[in-house]
């Protein structure tokens, strides 16, 4: 499409009054292939009488981006807060479409796809995924660590956590609603917010669809700006925060079990398992486990009301639920028990102690007694703060309650 074409098209879409569409691409120093990605997805909407607008969200480019993105007539948002979560949320704010697509200006994506993204929106799904696995990987254009470790990891990680119907979290080419976008209220600035928008979308029960997507190589002769090492911990440290469950609760209930089964084995006296003994010392490390365990769950509710009251996780019936039996009184009750018992275990201890004039100890012997006392009054004092605060915590839960309007 020769440029003056391109222009004519934009002009038409941006005097409209609601474009149905709008294209964001991120953008920084993209010269090398921004033209051709800006003439493709003008085409697609050309073709298909699709009434929308080419959004450029510039992060500081250098390198005469801005000017290959105005002769075409793409609109230009300059996006001053660094980072590829930041140009897109920017991109989407600016854009005035009743649907959004974003997709890399380096041309490794197929523009002409947008038909179909808008078709599935079109049909009331909220957010449209492109799969890469499902449509196709050209030679050379993923690298093998990010196509067989990378991306099947943490996409696999991300349907393990939170059940999303996606088959591909990091694929660039995607669609949404903007109703959908402000609900999503996206906060992350980098790479992560690929993973953001599927896990916000899940947990908020949006209609999710995929599209078969071809990844092409990418057409600059620099470096991406995606870091593997760097950007694949952000994801992945995105994915534990976002999920108290597996990142707290369920290592704490295995390394509190663990610690208990190992603890009760050993109390009565020591075992030999072939030629190794377990005694006194690795029962100090079980109780140690056990108290490690509690505090990953007690973790676990503390960062999921915490998610809950910030609006980063959506309400969970289930802890509500929790909250009619784990209450403050609960807590003081439970843990002044395991106090009671730790100080009942630490004078039994005593009193053997005093019948031996205060004399030599069988060491083996008064740790089986005194190491679970020490666990029990730790353990103890813990459930007891710990029930504080999350009562703290729940205080914040709560709809502050409008007083009546008095009747004079």
């Amino acid at each position: 499409m020769p440029v003056a074409e391109i222009k004519v098209v934009r002009e038409e879409f941006v005097n409209s009054h609601t474009p149905e569409i709008s294209v964001v691409m991120p953008c920084l120093n993209e010269a090398e292939t921004l033209g051709a990605c800006i003439q493709r997805a003008a085409d697609a909407l050309r073709e298909n009488h699709i009434a929308g607008e080419i959004i450029i969200a510039d992060n500081g480019s250098t390198d005469g981006s801005i000017q290959i993105a105005e002769s075409l007539g793409a609109r230009v948002v300059h996006i001053s807060a660094k980072g590829y979560g930041n140009a897109l949320r920017g991109g989407f704010l600016a854009a005035r479409g009743r649907y959004l697509i974003m997709g890399d200006a380096d041309s490794s994506y197929d523009f002409s796809q947008i038909p179909r993204f808008l078709e599935k929106l079109r049909q009331g799904n909220e957010v449209v995924m492109g799969n890469r696995f499902q449509g196709g990987i050209l030679p050379g254009a993923m690298p093998p660590l990010h196509r067989y470790l990378g991306n099947p990891v943490l996409t696999g990680i991300g349907r393990l956590f939170f059940h999303s119907p996606s088959g591909d979290f990091h694929c660039g080419l995607r669609a949404l609603s903007r109703d959908a976008f402000l609900r999503l209220d996206l906060r992350c600035d980098g790479m992560e917010f690929a993973s953001e928008m599927v896990v916000r979308a899940t947990l908020l029960k949006m209609q999710i669809a995929e599209v078969p997507t071809t990844l092409a190589p990418d057409g600059r002769s620099r470096a991406p700006h995606l870091r593997t090492w760097r950007d694949g911990w952000r994801h992945l440290r995105f994915l534990l925060l976002y999920s108290p469950r597996w990142l707290f609760l369920y290592p704490g209930i295995f390394v509190i079990a663990l610690g208990l089964l190992a603890t009760v084995w050993l109390l009565p006296h020591s075992r030999t398992v072939g030629h190794i003994t377990f005694d006194v010392h690795t029962m100090t490390f079980a109780t140690m486990l056990v108290m490690v365990g509690f505090q990953a769950i007690a973790f676990a509710f503390f960062a999921k009301i915490l998610g809950v009251t910030q609006g980063l996780l959506p309400a969970d019936p289930r802890l509500e639920t929790a909250f009619r039996y784990i209450k403050l009184e609960t807590g003081i009750v439970a843990g002044s028990l395991l106090v009671l018992a730790g100080f009942s275990a630490s004078a039994f201890a005593f009193a053997h102690w005093y019948n031996l004039g205060f004399g030599p100890l069988d060491p083996a012997q008064m740790e089986r007694i005194v190491v679970p006392a020490i666990a029990a009054l730790t353990l103890g004092f813990e459930v007891i703060l710990a029930s504080f605060f999350l009562s703290l915590l729940g205080l914040t839960r709560r709809e502050p309650v409008a007083a009546p309007n008095r009747q004079e």
